[in-house]
């Protein structure tokens, strides 16, 4: 390995796993003057780039009817975590095209849909049984 891989490995930060079209909820060590407070900026996840300890994300949200980004590194000793409102299901890498979206359409991101085991297991025993009537009635 590597000298500086080691070195970055050393100080990468574990967060929760999020994707590009997550809404998120970032919270951040905000320093004025002497006190030091939580400052939570939630918005869209639109890009993701980078690796290591130069992993970087952007999340932008509407505020009083403006857009705003903001670029967090992920390692950043200033942020103190990352909350995952809900997850988004998207075809892109990067959402850019929310930049040209007005109002509620430019927060639009389809929702991902969590399969469990079980609705999967009743979904293919369901399938099974009209294969089993098609049959019948074919016969």
């Amino acid at each position: 390995m590597k000298l500086i891989e080691k070195i970055e490995g050393e100080q990468v930060k574990k967060h929760v796993p999020f994707r590009v079209g997550d809404s998120v909820k970032v919270h951040t060590r905000v320093r004025e003057g002497e006190k030091e407070r939580t400052q939570v900026f939630a918005g869209v996840v639109i890009a993701h780039r980078g690796r290591g300890l130069n992993e970087m994300f952007t999340v932008r949200r509407i505020s009083y009817g403006e857009g705003v980004e903001r670029v967090f590194p992920l390692n950043s000793p200033r942020i103190e975590k990352i909350e995952i409102e809900r997850e988004g299901q998207v075809r892109r890498a990067k959402l850019f095209y929310l930049r040209g979206r007005k109002g509620k359409e430019a927060l639009f991101v389809k929702e991902r849909i969590k399969i469990t085991a079980a609705k999967k297991a009743k979904a293919s025993s369901a399938k099974k049984a009209k294969a089993a009537k098609e049959a019948e009635a074919a016969a």
